[in-house]
């Protein structure tokens, strides 16, 4: 078996789950993913079974779309719902205007510091391992890709995005930093990924999907890589 399935992954699974029950509905076909998705997140993950394995660095290069929504009143532990709030009071909620303005500075190429509760590697352990330990560090930042950030609703404290961009951008980042920028709080209460490149929702089967057997003719083609 050869090609992608695309998943649309439900809010508690990690990724990993995604995979797995790929592989146990394809008779145990090598299979693997293109890009990480939280527990908490819901929405786009790529599956990649037999030789289109060897696709996965370019289909994580793609670009990816996300629908957010950032609750503006708090911080948190892990810049989502699972970490314990630390609640900011604000005087008079920021106005439309200045939230826009905000976020146009997070398009281009950004200086990002990735969340303590994220799997990128610190002394050999994964950032959110020694985090749960009570360890104290900091993660150096490094430039990530945001194409665009359309504000597509707002009702204090809640604001709901859509956010464009690239590689290893961290969307619990940018509501940690928009709120510090707007001295309010600022955490993911909600995050779904709508699309990976060419490969969006529409395209995507749900978990009860993956409760029955998948044949080649339920696979996509394997894309042409530049």
């Amino acid at each position: 078996m050869h090609g992608l399935l695309v998943v649309d992954k439900p809010r508690g699974w990690t990724s990993m789950d995604a995979v797995r029950r790929v592989r146990r509905a394809a008779d145990g076909a090598k299979t693997g993913h293109a890009g990480t998705l939280d527990p908490l997140a819901t929405g786009v993950v790529v599956c990649c079974l037999g030789r289109a394995t060897k696709c996965v660095p370019h289909l994580m290069g793609l670009t990816k779309i996300y629908e957010t929504q950032v609750d503006l009143s708090a911080f948190t532990e892990t810049d989502d719902l699972e970490g314990e709030r630390t609640e900011v009071p604000v005087g008079a909620p920021p106005a439309e205007a200045a939230i826009r303005a905000a976020l146009d500075g997070f398009v281009g190429d950004h200086r990002q510091r990735p969340p303590a509760h994220s799997a990128v590697h610190v002394g050999g352990r994964r950032a959110y391992q020694r985090a749960r330990r009570g360890e104290t560090f900091e993660l150096p930042e490094r430039i990530v890709r945001i194409d665009a950030i359309d504000l597509l609703g707002y009702e204090w404290p809640m604001l709901d995005l859509r956010i464009t961009c690239g590689k290893g951008t961290y969307i619990r980042s940018i509501a940690r930093d928009l709120g510090g920028h707007l001295g309010t709080g600022g955490h993911l209460s909600d995050l779904r990924r709508t699309a990976v490149g060419a490969y969006d929702l529409s395209l995507a089967v749900g978990p009860q999907r993956l409760e029955e057997p998948i044949a080649q003719a339920d696979l996509l083609a394997v894309p042409d890589r530049p």
